[in-house]
């Protein structure tokens, strides 16, 4: 493989070339499964004479050289772990390396780097074991300590393509772009090889608190120089060297876990994050533990925790066999720690605790807490560090983390690191906690601003959509809305306030609510609009925003129309399918002040579809928006099934563009129309006899309508609504009308404006009860003003 270095010749840096790699797989019996032909090359037997045999005795590693100055050789990198004799025994769970002398009677020593990888898988392999010629590399041992291996086996294995798959897993500080691009050129030259890198490490667990290989051995070096040539040495020099070595390297491997954490504000990856920093190179297993309210994106207060304090297992890494502390310690369950043991002790102090080994009488206490489960096989005998994952001087949970019996106990310059580690994963989480609640707040209010349109009303079908902006958050300022109106007219709206965040959605709640309570005054549209532009004005000068109203007479089969600087809406016709922008007076923004608004009325047909939308569904940035307004109507006249598809069908069509970054209102609605069968109506003179007139009108339509199931209670509240205006209304003159839709609708309809309220009726008073009839018998009624007067109505639902 490349190395991204230029050539040289062997003799001066072989290292900046391609390296063979000898790859051994050993199975479980300790026998090679798998024999490659750069082991061949490195270790002399053939593949055929190798499988089968022990593979300590093909790579006879013990003693060699012991004798030769200064060379131990089980000397591995920064002292990683244990020698590969142990490692072919089976005593190591983790990866590990080093570099070792083999040496055979009658063939010239060999001195051989080597890594060792525990496989966990369904088949019979469980160590991989990878080796170069150390002499390869040049003289340059820090050169050697910055050696990545990048491998791929060859199809003679039966479990190639899933090792190869796996290699990021294998590798850990390899990115999955950077192991496809390994694997493809391994693939390519047909023999595994080294890689270079500058910048990473080689990844295998380092054994903390020893310096690095190469600054042990100068320094060992130079002492035994400084010794032979008669020179005192300093031990306690020495000594302060190789820990200044040793703080060093844990603060390297800090940087390094900072630089990996962090990289969103998503709480769940910022967690899954934290926990794969350290294993397996600082632990062997990491369990980490959040309060509930941390999960949840809520707040909590401050102080430290108690024994009720609920405790969610949010992840689990570790290097065992898959599926061993699944049953025991599930992700996602909940529980209090008991004030006995240790997790509750960090947790109340706020600082890290250690137990350098888990004695089978602790493992017996803290395993009772899980009911049914033990425990004791997976953590007794092993080093235990719990560390407080803080932030502001809060607790948020802890880090639990454990090391095999064979590795090095935790000593207390790890607990200093443990604690920092903690510290920095801690900050990151609460930065992730505080943007989750804040995302939850955002998504609350705005979801309890846009309101829940019902689909069908009294001649009218709607269907909407609402697509937050994608790069602003889930905030913005666009709305639709929909208001039933006297005469079984239906009002709909689409606004957007100009900017995001909160503020626009403050204000966008503001504007809604006001159009709602406007609309239920059955203002005209053009007047509905001067009434929202002054109170726009009044709230402050700091907002703008556009509006579309539009009313719908079903009866009549007539829109009414009012634009406030919005987007055009689009009408498809039912008769031919074709779609068109309306043309309508634009009008000035809410807000500007001074503008006056127009209105038009526009006659349409049963099956007709209006289309409302706020520009982010049709502006995109560095297109016209003529562009966008032409994909609209064309994708608006597409057929479809239901609403819903055709809504769909939109999105689609305008979002296949890309580059949205504003969010999106859209309302679409289908102008059934009401059937002049179904309406009937009657002038009436408002005198006692036309309270008992109304009745039998209302019993013979109902009659005709074959609504004779809503006969008794329809003919009882009209008397008492036509008995109530002929008591208390100044006019002469009223209008009886029935509406046969989603539901019966009963109106009555004069010419004064005062409105009708509900009373307190007193057990000897005559009056005050008849609204109180009606609205304890309706489905639903109400009264409102209207241009000429004011309506009295009340509607029953269909049998």
């Amino acid at each position: 493989m490349d190395s991204g270095l230029p050539s040289a010749p062997p003799q001066q840096h072989a290292a900046a070339g391609r390296i063979p790699l000898a790859v051994v797989v050993v199975d479980d019996d300790g026998l090679v499964s798998h024999w490659s032909t750069g082991a061949c090359r490195l270790f002399g037997p053939g593949r055929t004479e190798a499988v089968g045999r022990p593979a300590v005795e093909l790579l006879p590693v013990t003693g060699a050289l012991a004798d030769e100055e200064g060379y131990d050789p089980y000397d591995g990198y920064s002292g990683l772990g244990h020698g590969l004799d142990a490692c072919l025994g089976g005593l190591t769970a983790y990866p590990t390396a080093g570099r070792a002398r083999l040496s055979e009677p009658g063939e010239d020593r060999l001195d051989v780097l080597w890594w060792a990888y525990p496989m966990v898988g369904p088949g019979r392999e469980r160590l991989l074991v990878l080796a170069a010629d150390a002499r390869r590399f040049g003289a340059d041992d820090e050169s050697v300590e910055r050696i990545a291996p990048g491998f791929a086996l060859h199809t003679e294995f039966p479990g190639a393509d899933e090792l190869a798959r796996g290699l990021p897993e294998i590798l850990p500080s390899m990115s999955v772009q950077e192991s496809t691009r390994i694997v493809a050129q391994v693939l390519d030259l047909g023999y595994p090889v080294l890689e270079f890198s500058h910048h990473d490490r080689v990844p295998v667990t380092p054994d903390w608190g020893v310096p690095r290989r190469a600054e042990r051995r100068a320094r060992q070096q130079a002492a035994r120089q400084a010794a032979a040539a008669g020179h005192p040495v300093d031990a306690a020099d020495l000594e302060q060297d190789l820990e200044y070595a040793a703080v060093r390297e844990r603060l390297e491997f800090l940087n390094e876990v900072s630089g990996r954490i962090g990289s969103s504000l998503d709480l769940a990856r910022t967690i899954r994050e934290v926990s794969a920093a350290v294993v397996p190179r600082f632990s062997d297993v990491a369990c980490t533990y959040l309060r509930e309210e941390v999960v949840a994106g809520e707040g909590f207060c401050d102080g430290a925790p108690d024994a009720t304090t609920m405790w969610h297992r949010v992840a689990f890494e570790h290097v065992d066999e898959p599926g061993r502390w699944d049953d025991v310690v599930p992700v996602g369950e909940s529980m209090p720690f008991p004030a006995h043991t240790p997790f509750f002790q960090c947790m109340i102090t706020g600082e890290p605790v250690l137990v350098p080994r888990i004695t089978e009488e602790m493992g017996t206490a803290m395993a009772e807490q899980f009911d049914k489960r033990d425990m004791r096989p997976l953590i007794n005998g092993r080093s235990m560090l719990i560390a407080p994952l803080k932030a502001r001087n809060v607790v948020l949970g802890c880090m639990i983390l454990l090391r095999h019996p064979e590795r090095p106990v935790f000593n207390d310059m790890d607990q200093v690191t443990g604690a920092e580690l903690a510290a920095r994963a801690g900050l990151v989480i609460d930065n992730a906690r505080m943007y989750t609640y804040q995302e939850n707040v955002a998504e609350t209010l705005q979801d309890s601003m846009l309101p829940q349109v019902t689909p069908r009303m009294a001649g009218c079908d709607t269907a909407t959509r609402y697509l937050p902006g994608t790069m602003l958050g889930r905030v913005g300022g666009d709305w639709f809305d929909s208001v039933k109106l006297p005469g079984s007219r239906t009002a709909l709206v689409v606004g957007d306030v100009m900017g995001h965040g909160l503020g626009s959605a403050a204000m966008m709640g503001q504007l809604r609510t006001a159009v709602q309570t406007m609309a239920a005054l059955d203002l005209p549209p053009a007047q509905l609009l001067r009434s929202l532009d002054g109170l726009a004005q009044r709230l402050g000068e700091h907002y703008l925003a556009t509006c579309l109203y539009a009313v719908y007479d079903p009866i009549a089969g007539e829109l009414h129309l009012a634009n406030a600087g919005h987007v055009p809406p689009v009408l498809v016709r039912a008769a031919d399918g074709r779609s068109n922008l309306l043309e309508l007076p634009t009008g000035a923004p809410i807000g500007v002040g001074g503008v006056p608004f127009e209105s038009v009325r526009l006659p349409v047909s049963p099956g007709d579809r209006l289309v409302m939308c706020t520009d982010g569904l049709v502006e995109m940035r560095g297109e016209d928006i003529g562009v966008g307004l032409a994909t609209l109507c064309e994708s608006a006249a597409h057929p479809a099934a239901s609403m819903d598809d055709a809504c769909d069908t939109i999105i689609r069509a305008l979002g296949a563009r890309g580059g949205r970054k504003d969010d999106v209102a859209l309302l679409m609605a289908r102008l059934v129309g009401i059937d002049p069968g179904s309406v009937a109506s009657w002038e009436l003179s408002l005198e006692p006899r036309e309270a008992a007139r109304a009745r039998r009108l209302v019993r013979g339509q109902l009659d005709a309508w074959g609504l004779e199931a809503l006969t008794e209670t329809a003919e009882l509240l009209a008397g008492e609504v036509v008995a109530n205006a002929v008591r208390h209304s100044g006019s002469r003159r009223a209008e009886l009308r029935l509406v046969r839709a989603e539901s019966l609708l009963c109106e009555v309809a004069d010419d004064d404006h005062t409105l009708p309220t509900l009373q307190d009726a007193r057990p000897d008073a005559e009056q005050g009860r008849g609204l109180r009839v009606v609205s304890s018998l309706s489905t639903e009624w109400g009264t409102s003003r209207t241009a000429g007067g004011k309506t009295v109505w009340f509607e029953l639902a269909l049998p």
